[in-house]
């Protein structure tokens, strides 16, 4: 029987409270997917558009309004002003309140030094970045005007370059945005974090972006790294270059680098004196950090550490101990401290509105198109002036060939409104030129004021010529951006502050304790105990103590320097440091090695061994017949990882596995009396630690190898071992004759 089923509706909860004025006594319940779509998927737009990013002229939408209105209150070219006034001003664009705008405008300034190229010029105290003690005063006792450069960002912004747009209470109007004749979007470092993304840009130099921007207008093909070879920022230090980092970087606006400190060694008074750091961090940052390294004694060379920060410049003074290496304790530093900082690139920019992670070629791209468009219109607007007025001229110059003409018909019109008519029929002359004589004021109808305004005909025509010849192409309009980035590059020079390091140059200091070297002997046993013997025990001969049901089950040479690989039946591998180990007497039982790697229930060892410095490989053999050669390189690790998860195939039990330092013989032996020898160079080594291999021995029907090793082991001296080897592999086995078989030692 068919069941209808009624459509659900909107469940109303009813709300019964009489304390609550003004709500209604019914709240509609709302669907979470709803609620997201109507209410915060508006919010999320709003935060990543309106606040969050950068658009391609380098501003966030606080750093437009807030540049805006000083312009507007002639702090280009007037004298500084209280920061309290401006950031009032500045609310009549953004709302969000006075603290947000001044911390805005500290950023901006130049006395905070967040950026290479500020545009606020300040007086009084706006912090530093690079310290988070010291913090900005209050903006009643700052002030403050626009940067020279500003002049470059607001060029020519009254001649219709931008689209201007209604402010948040529609009473003034804003531009959208500003008419940067620069890559302001590279050379001011930018950080925002919006809704689901974010966006980490960092700076760089003011002359470098101009030089690489000159070129790619010529050639978008042009090397970048020739003009700008890295970022450049405003608190120096030095940039630990690698080029494959840093293309990925322009090419894709993603990926990192590293930036050290700089500092230099005073012997006289034994001071390590810190005098740039990276961007990315502060100075109480890292005097937190080792003074906490000190207590733990990680960093045993320092007697003390101060932060003289003056007016003169960061400083961060550090008293070290008699006898230390300077070079080697900053080493450990930079390790351990944030004095050697990671810059995490991500070039979100909002491009048209929308958000986009672009390259540095992909920005300067956009950048060349919204400046061609932004110079079209300023150019289009000086030609539509000189139009105009050339036409008004034209005007001018008709009745100059008869004044009195112009006079008699303004004097005999009896009505006002008939005198522009009138003009227009006795010069021929269209209502705009006929309007602008008749407002001619009487003193300056003469001959002498009408030639001298006409004379610029000329002038004009070739210049309304020229105008015309830039907006016929986008090559011409690119010659004037050009030639404005020449300017800009020849009036703003600004030194390179962060340099350039090659990673190569970089000398890294060990942070492990300097461990003692001398060849040890490794013996396992079945158990699981772990014996590290010097050759002065075995050379003593005394019996190594086992327990009663216990024997060696490996026994291979090692270094005290070196690590062991533990494997386990979990497909697992253990990183196990000799060094760590002590040297075991004969008398003692040794390391239980499940307790030291803190291996799981029910997880067994089956396999131990010592890969020295991972250049070799290493041959896996497993009981349903595969085989498996892997790179030992896979194994190894930079950090101290002691576990390393899907180390080995787990389809079979693990038989044997061998070192290989050059290619061998290894010889398997199956349960049903068969036998094969191979050379392992039938083998491909792989880089996939738990890779299956291939089929050496085929098993079928129950057969499985049960014996890894050499002929020597399984066969008698009068057998002929040459029988057994295979020149190809998979290879279901050689049986064992019954003559070998009488000589097969006891397995």
């Amino acid at each position: 029987m068919a069941v209808s089923k009624k459509k659900s509706t909107p469940k109303k909860k009813h709300v019964d409270n009489p304390n609550v004025i003004g709500l209604h006594s019914e709240v509609l319940e709302q669907p979470i997917t709803q609620t997201l779509e109507v209410n915060y998927m508006p919010y999320a737009m709003s935060t990543n558009v309106s606040r969050a990013f950068p658009e391609i002229d380098g501003f966030k939408p606080s750093h437009r309004k807030l540049l805006y209105t000083m312009y507007k209150m002639g702090l280009l070219n007037g004298a500084r002003q209280k920061s309290a006034n401006i950031v009032g001003q500045t609310m009549k664009l953004n709302p969000h309140g006075d603290a947000a705008i001044y911390e805005t405008m500290v950023r901006l300034a130049s006395g905070n030094e967040a950026l290479l190229t500020p545009f606020v010029e300040s007086k009084g105290n706006f912090g530093k970045y690079y310290s988070g003690d010291l913090s900005y005063a209050a903006s009643r006792y700052t002030e403050a005007k626009l940067s020279p450069i500003c002049a470059e960002v607001f060029k020519d912004i009254d001649k219709d370059p931008v689209d201007f747009v209604d402010s948040y209470d529609g009473a003034m109007q804003e531009p959208r945005l500003l008419p940067t004749a620069f890559p302001n979007v590279l050379v001011s470092a930018n950080k925002g974090i919006g809704v689901a993304m974010a966006s980490d840009i960092c700076g760089f130099n003011l002359n470098e972006v101009c030089d690489a921007t000159m070129h790619f207008l010529k050639d978008p093909d042009y090397d970048l790294f020739q003009s700008m070879p890295a970022p450049d920022f405003s608190t120096g230090g030095e940039l630990i270059y690698k080029r494959e980092e840093m293309e990925r970087v322009y090419n894709t606006g993603l990926g990192g680098f590293q930036l050290r400190s700089r500092w230099r060694y005073l012997p006289d008074e034994r001071i390590i004196e810190i005098y740039e750091i990276p961007y990315t961090t502060k100075t109480d940052v890292i005097i937190d950090r080792i003074i906490k390294l000190s207590k733990e004694g990680k960093v045993r060379e320092i007697s003390d550490i101060r932060d003289e920060t003056d007016l003169s410049g960061l400083r961060i003074a550090i008293d070290v101990k008699r006898g230390t290496d300077p070079e080697q304790l900053m080493g450990k530093l930079f390790q351990m401290t944030t004095l050697q900082d990671t810059f995490s690139c991500n070039f979100n920019v909002l491009v048209d509105g929308y958000p986009k992670v672009m390259g540095v070629r992909e920005i300067l791209t956009e950048w060349v198109a919204w400046r061609v468009q932004s110079t079209r219109r300023r150019v289009q607007f000086d030609l539509n002036k000189k139009t105009e007025k050339l036409h008004l001229l034209h005007g001018l110059e008709a009745i100059l060939l008869d004044i009195d003409k112009a006079v008699d018909i303004i004097r005999h019109t009896e009505l006002e409104v008939d005198v522009v008519p009138n003009l227009m029929k006795g010069f021929n002359i269209d209502q705009v030129q006929a309007e602008y004589v008749a407002n001619i004021r009487l003193r300056n109808i003469n001959r002498e004021y009408i030639l001298n305004r006409t004379k610029d005909i000329e002038t004009l025509d070739e210049e309304i010529a020229k105008l015309n010849e830039i907006l016929s192409s986008d090559k011409n309009v690119k010659k004037v951006i050009y030639d404005e980035l020449a300017a800009i590059n020849k009036k703003y020079v600004t030194p390179r502050k962060t340099g350039i390091v090659a990673a190569e140059e970089i000398v890294e200091v060990s942070l492990e304790p300097e461990i003692e070297d001398y060849p040890v002997t490794i013996m396992v046993s079945k158990e699981g105990y772990l014996k590290k013997l010097t050759d002065r025990v075995l050379r003593s001969g005394a019996d190594l103590k086992y327990k009663d049901s216990d024997s060696v089950w490996l026994e291979f040479p090692s270094a005290n320097k070196n690590e062991l690989m533990v494997l386990t039946d979990k497909s697992q591998c253990y990183k196990l440091k000799v060094s760590t180990l002590s040297d075991t007497k004969s008398a003692d039982l040794g390391t239980f090695l499940p307790t030291e790697l803190e291996l799981e229930d029910g997880e067994n060892i089956i396999h131990v061994l010592d890969p020295g410095d991972y250049s070799n490989d290493v041959l896996y053999l497993f009981r349903n017949g595969r085989a498996a050669r892997v790179a030992l390189a896979g194994y190894k690790t930079k950090q101290n990882r002691k576990k390393l998860k899907n180390a080995i195939y787990v389809g079979s039990p693990l038989i044997g596995a061998i070192i290989l330092s050059e290619d061998q013989d290894v010889t398997l032996l199956s349960n049903d009396n068969r036998m094969i020898t191979f050379n392992t160079s039938l083998l491909k080594t792989k880089t996939t630690n738990n890779t299956q291999g291939l089929v050496a021995f085929t098993c079928k029907n129950g057969r499985e190898i049960i014996a890894v090793g050499e002929p020597a082991e399984f066969l008698g001296a009068e057998a002929d071992a040459s029988h057994f080897v295979v020149a190809k592999l998979p290879s279901p086995g050689i049986v064992i004759s019954d003559g070998d078989r009488m000589t097969l030692f006891d397995m």
